[in-house]
């Protein structure tokens, strides 16, 4: 079965990335249902007329389209896959949106399952940050081929300026993990840059657009480093999730038996920022690695917090590659240690 006009769309995680997604299907025309495990996050959009939904199941039951914006696997897992989840409570024909940069071998899985029970999943994980979430201009990376997409397009279309289709289960997710692990690469470099500069007596500004008008300039670049600059460290995109997702890409290289020195790299530093407290600042606090200890104390890091996991760890990091904690949007989460409280999707 397969529905050929869509009408009622259900959004399951209105953070920093799903809630402006979900206000521009609302204002596409489409009739949306929400749900977040903290409705504070979801206040604003039942507001201007969506209905709320007290669990996923709720949210999808009935839906034409179920989009899904959550923060870890593990939170995509529970939300498709569990006995009261949406794969289970969506009607026969529902599309099954992930966009959640997630594990391509889940997206095959909840793929898989969907089509048994006559439902059609598919990941379309997206790139282009809350900027481009407000702007309604983000890029989609889709796990499936045009034809399969169609019905749905539209709705995808409200919030998205290009589609990419990569064909199959889990390639949208195989590609988005390219884009962050291109990405990581570029966000390390514009921070070396910085560094090399203010260092070298140059004027950092001046030197970093001199980079962007050239070979060595990125997106990265021109959006992130004026806020590295700036001091600037509020979250469009969090540091612990930049580091799930070239966890996730580095997992994905060793089952491909190849190695990504350059995501290596980015993860290992990331995964410091993270432990010293950086973990819900903007993927820009890269920058307060270079910084004076006054610099990053006053951005919120505390160096401490390194010996302290030391002394606890015995050598084992909290954090390896793939893993993260699992609770999502709202979790305070520092350091391997769970202070969470019931949390939101990001």
């Amino acid at each position: 079965m397969t529905l050929q006009h869509i009408d009622t769309v259900a959004f399951i995680g209105t953070g920093i990335m799903g809630a402006p997604i979900a206000r521009h299907i609302m204002e596409a025309g489409y009739r949306l249902t929400v749900h977040n495990r903290t409705r504070e996050k979801a206040d604003a959009l039942v507001a201007a007329g969506a209905a709320w939904a007290d669990t996923p199941a709720q949210a999808a039951a009935g839906a034409d389209a179920v989009f899904t914006m959550l923060g870890y696997p593990e939170d995509v897992e529970d939300a498709y896959l569990a006995t009261d989840g949406v794969l289970r409570a969506s009607k026969k024909g529902a599309y099954l949106i992930d966009l959640t940069t997630s594990s391509p071998d889940l997206a095959r899985d909840i793929h898989d399952a969907a089509e048994v029970d006559d439902k059609h999943a598919f990941d379309c994980p997206v790139t282009g940050g809350q900027e481009g979430a407000e702007a309604g201009t983000l890029t989609a990376i889709i796990g499936a081929d045009e034809a399969t997409v169609a019905p749905v397009l539209p709705v995808i279309a409200s919030f998205s300026a290009k589609q990419y289709y990569f064909g199959g289960a889990g390639k949208g997710q195989m590609a988005k993990l390219a884009n962050q692990v291109s990405l990581a690469s570029c966000m390390l470099g514009y921070a070396d840059a910085m560094a090399l500069a203010e260092q070298g007596g140059l004027d950092v500004a001046e030197t970093l657009e001199m980079i962007g008008d050239g070979m060595g300039g990125s997106v990265a670049l021109q959006r992130l480093a004026p806020r590295s600059f700036a001091g600037d460290y509020a979250p469009g995109f969090l540091a612990e999730h930049l580091r799930k997702d070239l966890g996730l890409a580095l997992s994905a290289a060793e089952d491909l038996d190849i190695t990504l020195p350059g995501a290596d790299t980015a993860y290992t530093l990331y995964d410091l920022l993270c432990q010293v407290g950086g973990s819900r600042l903007g993927t820009q606090a890269i920058s307060l690695l270079y910084a004076d200890q006054a610099t990053g104390e006053a951005a919120g890091l505390d160096w401490s917090k390194l010996d302290d996991e030391n002394e606890h760890d015995h050598g084992h990091h909290h954090h390896h590659h793939g893993e993260g904690c699992e609770h999502g949007e709202d979790c305070d989460c520092e350091d391997g240690h769970c202070h969470c409280h019931e949390g939101g999707e990001a």
